[in-house]
């Protein structure tokens, strides 16, 4: 299936590691020219050569998407360099473990701040140009904004939010026609999964072993790969009459039964 993303210009927030390098990935290898917006040098410079290499398109700004100037500068240089901005992928963030008990409203504001002030930033300054491209916005949620998780309210509050501005925009942006979804991700392994599971318990591969048996299809995480694919499709005009909604690719994780066999 051509998803018709020859040229589109995509901003792809933390777009060079986990789900979001996934999710540049699969964009460039559609024809789609990705703009990573990072603080990851190294791992920008190298995935960016690594897809010139391969005759593909896609380049990196960096600095800090907590400071509302850097996205500024983000949408700005994607539309002088590229002449359009055809979408938005709203995916970087960091589950950083401030919770209700062990954490303060000082450190929650500040995790508030960084998961989630990027994601309107970006989309507001780049909304001049989705209005021409009539383009899309896609929020990369997370299951915890629906289960919880434990020692995590700050990410889960962000997480949550980043899901009620899906449906407010795309309320509010029919008139433009720009389509708005997210992606809500559960059991995905990527470098900060991989973190997680290695400092926070004593047989990390035990943990992975019970994560993955309760995993309804296939006993088994999402690879980055199917969140990817999935991204591609909802920011393509293959998916012209899908706006406002939650998908989540995760083996039946969240809403099938646990105990199925």
């Amino acid at each position: 299936m051509d998803l018709q993303l020859k040229d589109k210009v995509f901003i792809v927030s933390g777009g060079s590691k986990g789900i979001g390098e996934g999710i540049t990935r699969e964009l460039a290898a559609e024809g789609a020219i990705p703009v990573i917006a990072t603080r990851s040098q190294g791992a920008s410079e190298k995935l960016v050569e690594e897809l010139k290499a391969k005759g593909l398109k896609a380049h990196y700004l960096l600095g800090e998407l907590a400071e509302e100037a850097f996205c500024r500068k983000v949408v700005e240089e994607a539309a002088e360099r590229h002449g359009r901005i055809d979408g938005i992928v709203n995916n970087a963030g960091a589950n950083d473990g401030i919770g209700l008990e062990n954490g303060n409203p000082a450190k929650f504001m500040a995790s508030i701040h960084k998961n989630l002030q990027h994601y309107y930033s970006l989309v507001h300054f780049a909304l001049p140009y989705l209005k021409k491209s009539k383009g899309a916005v896609l929020n990369i949620s997370s299951k915890v904004a629906l289960t919880g998780q434990g020692s995590t309210s700050a990410y889960a509050a962000a997480k949550g939010a980043q899901l009620a501005l899906t449906r407010e925009w795309a309320a509010e942006l029919l008139p433009y026609e720009i389509r708005v979804n997210a992606i809500l991700p559960a059991e995905v392994m990527t470098p900060l999964y991989r973190k997680w599971l290695d400092t926070a318990f004593e047989r990390p591969e035990e943990k992975e072993a019970d994560i993955c048996a309760k995993i309804p299809l296939g006993k088994r995480m999402t690879t980055k790969e199917e969140i990817a694919a999935l991204a591609a499709f909802l920011l393509s005009g293959r998916s012209a009459h899908t706006t406002g909604q939650w998908l989540i690719p995760d083996g039946g994780y969240i809403h099938l039964d646990r105990a199925l066999t």
